[in-house]
């Protein structure tokens, strides 16, 4: 795996090919059952400034897996605001087996869906393999076992278990996003994101929506998130307009970075009812 994309797409094994028809009857699946919504919500989907306060707290200021005993464990965990305090510098790659056309149609879904949060949140978001911080991965399946060299590339000094969360990725993970932060352990400093070629166009897009905007700093999901993506539900697919109130939320001025969830909430509150009613 090394930065560039190759030229020739190396063959799917039959594991990696026994996926791609998984992924597309789940997908097809969650449709028929009225989930992967791409509508963003609507009148069946209402919530108040007090439930948007309430899920910013849960969703930003909890994280959504325990490393604790040096396993990854999917358990909500008391964090820390954290955010990016730098410009973000995004690359994009590919692993030998995923097809061109696929690569074409991720590249662009990616930086469209990258200027989107860059307007939500201020942070200023550039394309470049150079000092590159934000790294975008597709692989196939024999592409992300063996991609634990070019993670520690990366992440100089990644741990074991993070190692071991990309390239033993359970089937029902759909993807996956790993942060790491500066000096002060609240400010981004990388993040790698990993979606698996093996997804049908629509569940593609679901995890570059999803896995993006948790590295942008929302990095749980609650039940009683609606309407959004951070939500294991999965009734929807993309951001929704809940979802960028919470991006922009994260990134208001009047939060720093390191803030509890006892510091945060009151200002969350002052936030969320002036999406309601206006800055008093």
């Amino acid at each position: 795996m090394t930065p560039t994309t190759p030229t020739v797409v190396a063959p799917s094994s039959a594991e990696s090919m026994a996926l791609a028809a998984y992924y597309q009857r789940l997908q097809t699946q969650l449709l028929t059952q009225g989930l992967m919504r791409t509508d963003g919500g609507g009148a069946d989907t209402p919530f108040s400034d007090a439930q948007l306060a309430e899920n910013f707290i849960q969703i930003a200021l909890f994280d959504e897996y325990d490393t604790s005993t040096g396993i990854l464990r999917a358990q909500a965990t008391a964090s820390r605001l954290r955010r990016w305090e730098q410009p973000i510098v995004m690359s994009i790659e590919f692993g030998a087996t995923v097809p061109v056309a696929d690569r074409a149609a991720a590249a662009q879904e990616v930086r469209t869906y990258a200027e989107r949060l860059s307007r939500l949140t201020g942070v200023p978001i550039r394309f470049g393999a150079e000092r590159a911080n934000f790294h975008v991965l597709f692989l196939g399946e024999d592409d992300r076992r063996a991609i634990a060299p070019r993670l520690r590339d990366l992440i100089p000094g990644i741990t074991p278990t993070s190692v071991r969360a990309v390239t033993a990725l359970p089937r029902d993970q759909l993807c996956i996003v790993i942060g790491t932060f500066g000096a002060d352990g609240v400010s981004y400093d990388t993040a790698v994101a990993l979606v698996r070629a093996e997804h049908p166009a629509l569940m593609r897009l679901s995890c570059i929506h999803e896995e993006l905007a948790q590295g942008m700093g929302l990095a749980n999901d609650s039940p009683r998130a609606r309407p959004s993506i951070f939500n294991d539900d999965e009734e929807f697919g993309l951001l929704t307009s809940h979802d960028e109130m919470l991006l922009k939320m994260l990134y208001d001025p009047r939060f720093t970075a390191g803030m509890t969830a006892a510091e945060a909430a009151p200002i969350a509150r002052q936030i969320a009812s002036e999406f309601f009613t206006g800055p008093v």
